[in-house]
């Protein structure tokens, strides 16, 4: 997509924030792990569509090899998990990397300066399926290496992931209208998936028999916006945390500007209630304050209705960490509902219905502080019931989940990881498709009085 201003590339990621530095230098093949004997001809296989690609032959493709390589970045995935986290390794096979067509320069992993890449891991040993992923808040294409890449690839899953087009705190400059930006993360998504599964059919000798859509954050609504408008790819989908976008709301953009108005001083506890904040979760207010909600609210109005304040944040959301979290004032008195109808149509364009075509699980924390779980999954789940698909849904609520695992190690006492329920949700929806074994009613998942809520979950 064209770039409405210029921007800076910068390294905090908006709804996962974090402090990133360059992209991991090139490692030389020597030193990268690389094995050409064990995967044929896979590692001759072309990307439809790709402007770019590079291929490598590798003994392992999780991160327990790659990190501090050129073949993940881990400034992109560090805080998302909490620490004694289980991951599987030793999985060798064939990685793909680059990009489609993009005129945007936001993203500079590999020193590309380009938008639109992709990585597609082809494991020697498939099981015939293919799971598909977006980048949750606005980080790339590795951002979720350690949460799903790892796992599925463990089970003989090909993986493939995109960073949906734009990335970082200045993705709403990328476009040419308001909603631009957002409306790429899906063209993107649909892309990739396309283009994976004749990769794979390229690779393999056939089509993939299995396609999951799945992610975090950014990457839940993505999974949600699939199985609503293309559910003829997918067999099914893991929604963990999906950002909620309707055009009458609730969205972002209805809650966000209390916790504004509340930084302030200008809104106290009874009103962060009201907009949708868990009684209970105020421990958590601080953090997020500092690193969360200004951030948040000011680039998706920036996205949605930059002529609400054209100054702030203006043609980028800053060249600072400081600069980048800080709120702009007039954000804590934005109210959505009065904005012309201009901006409205600009949020439709990427608003959810509820109307899914193949199952799909969802899973969020009940003390979610980024996506209030009231504003959020309690009500899509009511979308999905209105269009009349509840039963191609089952929903979990993760007693002490909140936005991010990492936070788990900071407040172990009163927060638990969600990754072990969302890796049992994944088993859960593989078992309801391939063998019509449904998976445990709707219900919320209570929080263990002792073992290791770091590695297991059990949704029943």
């Amino acid at each position: 997509m064209r770039v409405r201003t210029g921007v800076t590339v910068l390294a905090v990621m908006l709804l996962a924030v974090t402090a990133t530095g360059a992209a991991p230098a090139p490692v030389p093949a020597s030193e990268a792990n690389t094995a050409p004997s064990h995967c044929g001809s896979r590692e001759r296989v072309s990307v439809p569509g790709a402007e770019f690609q590079t291929t490598a032959c590798l003994r392992d493709m999780t991160t327990a090899a790659l990190a501090g390589t050129q073949y993940t970045d881990s400034t992109d995935w560090s805080p998302l998990f909490a620490k004694g986290t289980k991951n599987p390794s030793g999985v060798p096979g064939v990685q793909i990397d680059g990009y489609f067509p993009d005129s945007s320069r936001l993203n500079a992993t590999h020193g590309w300066k380009h938008d639109a890449q992709f990585v597609i891991r082809l494991p020697d040993r498939w099981n015939g399926g293919l799971v598909v992923t977006g980048a949750p808040g606005n980080r790339k294409q590795y951002s979720l290496d350690p949460l799903i890449s790892d796992w599925v690839l463990a089970q003989g899953y090909a993986f493939a992931s995109t960073d949906k087009g734009n990335s970082g705190p200045d993705f709403y400059t990328d476009g040419t209208r308001p909603g631009d930006a957002v409306a790429e993360w899906n063209s993107r998504t649909t892309e990739l998936t396309r283009a994976a599964r004749k990769t794979l059919q390229h690779a393999y000798g056939h089509a993939p028999r299995r396609t999951y859509m799945t992610g975090t954050s950014n990457g839940g609504y993505l999974t949600r916006w699939q199985l609503e408008n293309h559910p003829e790819l997918y067999d099914g989908g893991v929604d963990w945390e999906g950002v909620l976008w309707t055009e009458g709301g609730p969205n972002l953009l209805t809650y966000l500007p209390t916790t504004v108005a509340y930084r302030a001083g200008a809104a106290g506890a009874d009103d962060m209630y009201a907009a949708g904040f868990a009684p209970g979760s105020e421990f958590l207010w601080p953090y997020h304050q500092s690193a969360y909600w200004g951030l948040t609210q000011k680039v998706y109005r920036a996205e949605f209705d930059p002529m609400y304040d054209p100054d702030c944040p203006g043609a980028s959301a800053g060249s600072t960490t400081a600069e980048i979290l800080a709120p702009c004032a007039s954000d804590a008195s934005y109210d959505y509902a009065a904005r012309p109808r201009s901006v409205h149509r600009a949020v439709e364009r990427v608003s959810l219905t509820g109307k899914i075509g193949k199952p799909m699980i969802t899973l969020q924390g009940s003390l979610d502080t980024l996506l209030p779980i009231a504003t959020d999954s309690d009500v899509y789940t009511r979308m999905i019931d209105d269009q009349h698909r509840a039963r191609l849904h089952r929903y979990y609520t993760i007693e002490g989940g909140t936005h991010v695992d990492g936070l788990y190690d900071t407040y172990p006492d009163r927060l638990r990881p969600i990754l072990p329920c969302y890796r049992s949700a994944f088993e859960a929806l593989t078992q309801w498709v391939e063998r019509g074994a449904a998976p445990p009613a709707s219900r919320t998942v209570p929080k263990p009085a002792s073992g290791d809520v770091v590695n297991s979950c059990a949704l029943g």
